[in-house]
């Protein structure tokens, strides 16, 4: 809802200022669907030469995601702890091998189960799951496993980034595009020097057209996206540092009440439950 709102007062505001100073907002529409074929054609073509399949798939899906409401709420977070709290107590009151069932099989799991939000969410599941496992082996100290978890966090924030980066780049190219719009406005204007002034003033008009739109769609729509994207791809990432920091926690020795704490002062503040508020959420649930 408010990446729309933006755009309405961006539009607005450009093209409403441009309205009251007299602009002719003909001179615009009908050179429009033109430099538009050419500078967005232009643009996605040079989208899809630069990204591999992966990051064009992956970057759809995050521009859709874009329009959505934040999955990551306190709510979500809250669930999360309680979770976590939950795994932990377990173990520390029947030992590791109580959860080894669970981490086998956490789709059939009534501890997973129980939490919807974050137990259906696979990347969550992987994440704990994974090092549980490691956990349960009793292979690895805390210091590997800490090292590995940072490994997988960077990958993950790194293949998350791709989409946000090839976004980025789109915006820096629209302007360049828009200018070879130009340009081929004024080699089609040069073309009728023998025209009357009006058509001449008209063609010019058409070919400056060009050059607006190329600066407009770069930094008042898709640059604003790109650092969308990436602000989203912070908050996926500070999910799996509080399960991180949980964990180690745990390896260390703190109690499954003092664990989660650790995690939870890793979270946002503007997300992040009070201490009172998810003593109360754990308890109740």
């Amino acid at each position: 809802m408010f990446p729309i709102i933006g755009y309405v007062v961006c539009f607005g505001c450009i093209f409403g200022a441009y309205i009251i100073h007299g602009g002719n907002l003909d001179v615009i529409i009908k050179a429009l669907p033109t430099e538009m074929m050419a500078i967005l054609g232009g643009a996605l073509g040079a989208f899809v030469v630069n990204n591999q399949p992966k990051v064009l798939k992956a970057t759809g899906g995050a521009l859709g995601a874009c329009f959505k409401g934040s999955k990551y709420t306190k709510d979500r977070y809250m669930e999360l702890m309680a979770m976590m709290y939950e795994i932990l107590q377990k173990v520390r009151k029947e030992g590791l091998m109580s959860i080894e069932k669970d981490v086998e099989d956490p789709h059939n799991s009534a501890l997973f189960q129980k939490y919807p939000n974050v137990g259906h969410d696979h990347h969550v599941v992987e994440f704990v799951t994974d090092y549980l496992r490691m956990m349960v082996s009793g292979n690895l100290n805390a210091h590997e496993i800490e090292t590995l978890m940072d490994n997988e966090i960077d990958t993950h924030h790194h293949e998350g980034h791709a989409p946000c980066a090839a976004v980025a780049r789109l915006a820096g190219a629209l302007p360049a595009f828009g200018i070879v719009a130009a340009v081929l406005g004024v080699v089609n204007t040069m073309g009728s020097v023998g025209q009357p002034p009006a058509v001449l003033g008209g063609m010019i008009a058409s070919a400056l057209v060009g050059t607006f739109l190329g600066i407009l769609l770069a930094y008042g729509v898709v640059e604003p996206l790109a650092g969308l994207m990436e602000q989203k791809l912070d908050e996926g990432t500070k999910e799996f540092q509080a399960v991180k920091t949980v964990l180690l926690a745990s390896m260390q020795g703190y109690a499954p009440q003092v664990a989660i704490e650790f995690g939870r002062k890793v979270l946002y503040s503007t997300e992040r439950p009070t201490f009172a508020e998810l003593e109360a959420h754990v308890k109740k649930k």
